[in-house]
């Protein structure tokens, strides 16, 4: 299956000031496979070294931090012979190293032409024990599949290509035929082995099984994070903030009987794990939208919306294909989505808007800033008469030019309303037009 991860990669590949290269990602979202496919389609030899499986490799790195020994001890493990230029070297499972983490700055320093890739699935747990070589290592997330790459996943790619086209462009039935799509996607989600099942079985109930195995890899890896937080605190949270999509997030409502302090651990763990996103609420007067983001006031996003469903324990036979997708779990399900594609994309923080009053409450799902310019979105299934959060927040803030709507109704544009609407399978599209999508 092809990811977009990979232009990344061969971008990294063709810098000539490329620096060693840090792949992080929770659990299942195919680092490994990605890199693995990318070593050998543009490299010369493809050298994979597992940190988890062969512990003993960490000797290697713990005697000093000469980077023309270690390649000399690697290539006497691997038995083959490492080209500094013509070769990829990859670690995976590095988390389990940390001096492989700390021997990167002198890779950069002492062997600069190295292509060099670590990769694992609790990196940050492992930094935290470590000088970050800082401004010496570059780095890149990869997450879970999404609608773009799921389409091509399942010989879609006629759809795919139709996503990025002027919209006038695009086929008179291409709405509800892609409708019909993103109904499968919000069951089978982006978990690469939860979306090869289902291209081999075409059978959601072979996927929710998958997908519960994938969610037991988390709760087991739970271990791994002992002394850092209770087991089953961070089991409560975790199944209590796929539940709470869509909800302003409160420490005290995601488990019983633990102290906010409990909660809170466990919750960023699960932040540093990239199970769950953090969705913080800003004031749009301004960029960067960062400065003004709020620390207590935050939502948040899980990492998939397949595994959001099997934690909701939401009906997912064939029946849910009937049901109208934004209104599916109060919208929670729509919104976990634009939420999971924005993340999955260039889009680097990604915000949401609360009113700062007593009296009435108003929200606007989604904000975030590109190219100097504010993009509020929200997520909605009703008319443009009961945008009031869009609307109010149109009005208090003078400098946002145009609000976006996400829905199943098909592009159209109210310009004395300031309002674009757009389908909501173009929530991609935003970081691919930027700016300049209200000019397509």
């Amino acid at each position: 299956m092809q990811r977009i991860i990979e232009e990344k990669l061969v971008e990294w590949k063709n810098d000539q000031f490329r620096k060693p290269l840090i792949v992080s990602g929770a659990r299942q979202v195919g680092k490994t496979y990605s890199i693995k496919e990318f070593g050998q389609k543009y490299y010369n030899k493809f050298h994979l070294l597992d940190l988890e499986r062969n512990p003993e490799l960490n000797n290697i790195f713990k005697q000093d931090k000469n980077p023309k020994r270690i390649i000399s001890e690697l290539e006497l493990f691997l038995n083959d012979n490492i080209s500094i230029e013509s070769d990829l070297l990859f670690f995976d499972e590095v988390q389990n190293s940390p001096e492989a983490l700390a021997s990167l700055r002198y890779f950069f320093e002492e062997i600069p032409k190295l292509n060099l890739i670590v990769a694992g699935s609790l990196i940050e747990f492992a930094l935290k024990d470590i000088s970050f070589p800082v401004g010496r290592v570059e780095t890149l997330t990869i997450h879970p599949m999404n609608f773009f790459e799921f389409l091509n996943a399942t010989n879609s790619s006629f759809l795919s290509n139709n996503l990025f086209k002027p919209f006038d462009e695009i086929p008179n039935n291409f709405h509800s035929i892609i409708l019909e799509e993103l109904k499968k996607y919000f069951i089978v989600g982006g978990m690469p082995e939860a979306v090869n099942t289902y291209i081999k079985t075409n059978s959601f109930i072979d996927v929710i099984k998958i997908q519960k195995n994938l969610l037991n890899t988390y709760v087991q890896d739970f271990s791994k994070y002992a002394g850092k937080s209770d087991k089953n605190c961070l089991l409560e949270v975790l199944f209590s903030t796929a539940k709470n999509v869509g909800n302003q997030t409160q420490y005290s409502k995601l488990a019983d009987g633990f102290s906010n302090q409990t909660i809170k651990n466990a919750y960023n763990l699960l932040l540093s794990a990239k199970i769950i996103s953090k969705i913080q609420s800003i004031d749009p007067s301004g960029t960067p939208l960062g400065a003004s983001a709020k620390n207590k006031k935050f939502k948040t996003i899980f990492i998939d919306i397949g595994l959001m469903n099997v934690a909701c324990e939401l009906n997912q036979s064939n029946e849910l294909l009937n049901y109208n997708i934004m209104n599916i779990y109060k919208g929670a399900l729509a919104e976990q989505f634009v939420g999971q594609e924005f993340i999955s994309s260039n889009i680097d923080s990604l915000y949401y808007w609360a009113r700062e009053s007593k009296s009435s409450t108003a929200e606007v799902d989604y904000v975030f800033s590109k190219n100097g310019k504010i993009f509020p979105i929200e997520v909605k299934s009703g008319p443009s008469g009961r945008l009031k959060s869009m609307h109010l927040l149109l009005e208090k803030y003078n400098n946002i030019k145009l609000g976006y709507v996400l829905s199943t109704a098909e592009y159209s544009i109210l310009a004395e309303q300031k309002l674009i609407f757009l389908p909501i399978y173009f929530a991609n599209r935003f970081s691919t037009f930027g700016a300049n999508l209200h000019e397509d």
